[in-house]
């Protein structure tokens, strides 16, 4: 429905701003950790293969970037190599995945008391696994293109030294590097959830990765599949290829399994956990946990001394994955109001009214769906006759022949997303993928423009007959039930 001027509309400014709640980050971590527990361990752990293989492909970035650089200065050659190597967590939170470095964060939900450390253990190893799977089918198909050939030999060769130097390194100092590097990695995380923007997000990672890859630090994922490249480089290389470039091949013996194992990827996880779990996650729940919970409380005891404010609901409840479960046949109104046909236009809508429902579907006597009649086309249509109280109108004569209908095994989620969101304002790109509005907005602004001009009751099909009808109503009807507790009213007086 389009308004224009001659209807009394006004709009009302009430002077309420938006305001950053302090606890807002810490409130979307713990729902990141718990979603990542909870999440089906198929689907957890195929994300993470994915993952791996992203953070595989940003060190083969890295390499070929720092490749052929040693005339460059020291530190401008790492930083290039660091930015290149941002794509590689970019690519994990854009495109979906599942990093271990970042699942680490579940410490969060875990401190809350959301899940045992029994479930936390388990997603953390998955990911893990998931991601170790992805970094070696990177690898095979890294080696199989002969990447190490590159420029000569010299990639290969680069990918050797710094596979080499990462088994340098003491068990305190790699245990050190773990920590160093997941701190950023997890800080670069916690910043995301301050932005919905996809660009934001992209670019808040790009400096904190571009740093601790630059000064050095490890990344138990990124090891997986570095230095794995360089044992295999080194199998696979005749001596001829490394005498031409000024090396033997006794000048990699401390590149063995046995020392990427104990002496880094052990020490590295170790870290990795440390500093990202420990000092990043439970460092800022401690911060702001006790400060919410004490907010919580205080709430709590507002809302039970005054019945006229609204319930507190708490940090806890949020909506899991039952929508996710559930189909539209299963809230679906399975006796719905219909019409046929010829029924009097006068006589539907006064059943429409007495229903307390603004459409309903039109069916012939096979029960197969021939049209749909709303309030409004009853109304549009008396109108047209200035509202005369003799007219001989049927259903069909109002009635809509071009419906929108849904199936009955359609997902609620998609259903939701149809009817409240217009996708085409959201993301404003064409089938390339080319940004058709001049007009930069935050995701914010374009979410708040993206209000979908949908119909609010649409017949359900099911083997090409109607089963059904379902309305927002319902909908809106789930998502409260969704979001309030079993031990709490629904709603209380205003």
């Amino acid at each position: 429905m389009v308004l224009n001027n001659n209807y009394p509309i006004k709009l009302i400014n009430t002077g309420q701003k938006k305001t950053e709640n302090s606890h807002g980050i810490l409130k979307q971590v713990e729902e990141y950790g718990l979603k990542k527990v909870q999440k089906s361990v198929a689907k957890s752990f195929a994300l993470a293969i994915f993952a791996g293989a992203f953070i595989a492909i940003a060190f083969v970035f890295y390499i070929t970037v720092t490749t052929g650089a040693n005339d460059a200065p020291w530190g401008l050659i790492r930083l290039a190599g660091g930015l290149a190597f941002s794509l590689g967590l970019i690519l994990v939170v854009v495109c979906g995945g599942e990093l271990f470095t970042s699942t680490v964060l579940s410490t969060v939900a875990w401190a809350q008391g959301l899940f045992s450390t029994g479930q936390l253990l388990k997603c953390w190893l998955r990911v893990y696994l998931g991601n170790l799977v992805g970094a070696a089918a990177m690898l095979a198909l890294v080696v199989t293109a002969r990447m190490h050939l590159l420029d000569g030999g010299e990639w290969g060769i680069n990918a050797l030294q710094v596979a080499q130097h990462k088994l340098e390194h003491s068990w305190a100092q790699a245990f050190a590097l773990g920590i160093l590097c997941n701190l950023l990695v997890c800080l670069g995380t916690w910043m995301t959830f301050s932005s919905k923007d996809t660009l934001a997000k992209s670019m808040l990672l790009i400096l904190p990765v571009a740093m601790f890859v630059s000064s050095g630090f490890e990344h138990s994922i990124a090891n997986m599949f570095m230095v794995p490249l360089g044992l295999t480089i080194k199998v696979i290389s005749e001596p001829a290829f490394f005498i031409s470039h000024g090396f033997t091949p006794a000048d990699f013996a401390h590149l063995t399994w046995s020392n990427f194992i104990l002496h880094n990827l052990i020490p590295v996880t170790l870290g990795n956990i440390v500093g990202g779990g420990l000092f990043v996650g439970i460092g800022y729940w401690l911060i702001e946990g006790e400060d919410k919970n004490r907010a919580n409380k205080t709430s709590n005891t507002n809302n039970n001394n005054n019945n006229n404010q609204l319930t507190n609901f708490g940090e806890t409840y949020i909506m899991k994955t039952t929508l996710k479960n559930l189909a539209v046949k299963d809230i679906m109104d399975k006796t719905p109001v219909v019409f046929v046909q010829d029924k009097d236009i006068y006589q539907a809508l006064a059943l429409l009214t007495e229903h307390e429902i603004s459409a309903a579907p039109i069916v012939d006597l096979n029960q197969q769906l021939i049209g749909f009649v709303s309030q409004q086309d009853i109304l549009r249509l008396l109108w047209s006759e200035e509202y005369s109280a003799e007219l001989s109108y049927q259903v069909s004569n109002a009635m809509q022949t071009e419906i929108l209908t849904v199936d009955a095994n359609q997902t609620i989620t998609a259903l939701l997303e149809f009817m409240v969101v217009d996708k085409e304002k959201l993301f404003p790109v064409n089938d390339n993928a080319m940004l058709t509005s001049r007009n930069y907005q935050s995701y914010d602004e374009r979410l708040k423009a993206a209000a979908a001009n949908r119909p609010s009751v649409y017949p359900v099909i099911e083997q090409g007959k109607l089963c059904g009808v379902i309305t927002r109503r319902q909908l809106a009807n789930l998502v409260v039930k969704e979001y309030t507790p079993n031990d709490q009213p629904q709603t209380q007086a205003a």
